[in-house]
């Protein structure tokens, strides 16, 4: 009689089955996305969010998608299963995914922009002369950590700021698919403007949109690939794999506290607009 096998966890069902020191639930359930879910998220808020995710993408995140680029790592680890006709080596999936990622951005920017135009959302612009909102320390931690990553000068580091990449826009994703799903749906036909940019912004960024569970499903799928070794016992880029797993483990707290910190508090943005601050 035949053993069955046991299916090899992927690092990402690993990771979210760990208890973090700020729980998960801080993070996809925090009283910012529980507003928004009730409809209740007052417009000065939504905007001075929007300013502060704007800062990230529109800043930060180009540059931090462009070196992760340039140190794609060339002996990178065969794909599992290795490729078949018509598909394609771990490295070269890399690039075109973060190539994309490039690409999706421009129109993710101009999202912003004309979400903050259409539901008359005071967000600024990013010329220092135009900005409405004090960037805030979560949101320079956040893309703080990800440079650190970045620098480091290794296929280590890299991998390590790939695992903060990815498992983040996991967690951003399940955030906004729980506010959307939970709308209700009488508001939908009779909302005021704030309401419809909730319901523009929570459906972007969630499962019922297929471009944006697809992206995060690649860029998913790609982390687990190059961690399909260590989750194997195999160690990877000159790591054992109780390191490089204890490495992915510390990433992901991280990545959990942050993603909790870029949430407002209520009644943060009272005292965050740049006239209040003169």
């Amino acid at each position: 009689m035949t053993t069955p096998s046991i299916a090899t966890p992927s690092l990402t069902s690993h990771l979210t089955s760990l208890t973090t020191p700020i729980p998960y639930s801080t993070a996809t359930s925090h009283p910012f996305l529980a507003s928004a879910a009730s409809l209740t998220l007052p417009a000065p808020r939504l905007a001075f969010w929007l300013s502060q995710d704007r800062i990230y993408a529109a800043q930060a995140y180009p540059r931090f998608i462009a070196q992760l680029i340039t140190k794609i790592p060339l002996d990178a680890p065969p794909s599992h299963p290795p490729p078949t006709a018509g598909t394609q080596e771990l490295s070269t999936q890399t690039l075109k995914v973060l190539v994309d990622c490039l690409t999706n951005i421009i129109r993710e920017v101009g999202f912003f922009d004309d979400t903050a135009s259409n539901y008359k959302l005071e967000i600024g612009g990013t010329r220092k002369e135009d900005q409405v909102w004090v960037e805030r320390k979560a949101t320079r931690d956040y893309t703080a950590e990800m440079a650190r990553h970045c620098c480091a000068g290794n296929v280590g580091g890299w991998l390590g700021v790939f695992v903060g990449y990815g498992e983040g826009a996991f967690v951003y994703l399940d955030a906004w698919s729980s506010v959307y799903t939970s709308i209700p749906i009488t508001a939908i036909s009779d909302s005021g403007l704030t309401t419809k940019a909730i319901l523009d912004l929570s459906y972007n960024w969630s499962s019922a949109n297929p471009d944006f569970a697809g992206f995060v499903k690649a860029i998913g799928d790609l982390v687990d690939a190059y961690f399909a070794p260590v989750m194997l016992g195999k160690g990877v880029a000159g790591h054992t794999s109780a390191d490089a797993l204890a490495r992915a483990e510390g990433i992901w707290a991280r990545v959990v506290e942050l993603e909790a910190e870029f949430w407002p508090a209520d009644g943060e943005e009272e005292t965050m607009r740049i006239e209040n601050r003169t």
